[in-house]
């Protein structure tokens, strides 16, 4: 879990934006959406296949 301390003189505007870059780099709303709502087995087997799909296509392409 992200934590950031605010400096001695920094204001609330700096502190926020550094906390949401920290939540950011730690990848938490991709989580987040990803677990929203229940995905069934079958669902999962797509988003997972579409996936590859495009991974494939993006490495063919370079």
């Amino acid at each position: 879990m992200p934590q950031v301390i605010p400096g001695e003189n920094e204001g609330i505007e700096s502190t926020l934006r550094r906390f949401k870059r920290e939540v950011s780099k730690a990848e938490i709303f991709p989580d987040m959406r990803k677990h929203r709502y229940f995905e069934t087995p079958i669902e999962k087997r797509k988003r997972k296949a579409l996936a590859k799909h495009k991974q494939r296509k993006r490495k063919f392409r370079n």
